[in-house]
């Protein structure tokens, strides 16, 4: 049996991607009773403002805030990265470690080229996770294969169409309380740092607006957007809001 087994792993490219784009529907989820895990591929070390050692630990504060189960760092090069063999490899590591049912990864396209590449890198290791003949270790121990049921990915920037929303209104203040615990990254008056394009206040103001507008479409105060590589089934109708 798999101690570490989680219902959904979510990717992110730098830390603070998953709580910007799907941290409301992580902790509706887990409400639900569904554990989950986030995995950052980079430590964000080009970051205009802060450091990679302040963002590790405005990581784990946001972590703790939405409630995630674990949160570890691949360490790859923020910005340089690419989608290859060794890149895969360890992606699949971290899926067959966990053996999530469903992955969260980043907006196939957006602003950042890391967040298009990481959304490419996860989806292609999420894939090959399930083939046998790709060999792979953990801890010393030979690990299972192991191919999630989907990969869905979390809209950033860019203004994509949803596939699907999530109605995260009872969880939006939480929300926003994890991504400002990145205190070096966004809005804080008292920073001498350079302004940059997510630290104006009116970035998160823009952010909680599309949620508002998502929301809308569905008829509830807020909401979050997904796409997915293929076509979604549901069994009942009924649920469908």
């Amino acid at each position: 049996m798999n101690n570490h087994k989680i219902k959904i792993l979510a990717f992110g490219a730098h830390p603070d991607d998953v709580e910007m784009s799907c941290a409301g529907t992580l902790m509706k989820q887990a409400a639900l009773g569904h554990a989950f895990g986030i995995i950052d591929l980079t430590r964000g070390e080009l970051g205009t403002r802060g450091s990679a050692e302040i963002r590790e630990t405005e990581a784990m504060n946001a972590g703790k805030i939405i409630g995630t189960s674990f949160r570890e760092n691949l360490n790859f090069k923020d910005g340089f990265f690419i989608n290859d063999k060794q890149h895969q490899l360890e992606v699949i590591r971290m899926i067959r470690k966990y053996q999530p049912e469903i992955v969260f990864a980043n907006a196939v396209t957006d602003r950042h080229p890391d967040h298009g590449k990481g959304a490419d890198l996860v989806r292609d290791a999420a894939f090959l996770s399930g083939l046998i003949k790709i060999e792979t270790e953990y801890d010393g121990k030979k690990q299972e294969p192991w191919r999630p049921r989907a990969v869905y990915h979390y809209i950033q920037d860019k203004d994509l169409t949803p596939d699907f929303l999530v109605d995260v209104s009872e969880y939006t203040e939480k929300k926003m309380q994890s991504i400002l615990a990145f205190n070096s990254q966004f809005y804080n008056p008292e920073s001498s740092e350079p302004l940059t394009y997510i630290s104006s206040p009116d970035f998160l103001d823009a952010l909680k607006g599309r949620m508002r507008l998502w929301g809308k479409i569905i008829g509830v105060s807020y909401a979050e957007g997904f796409t997915s590589n293929k076509i979604i089934g549901v069994e009942d109708v009924l649920l469908l809001m």
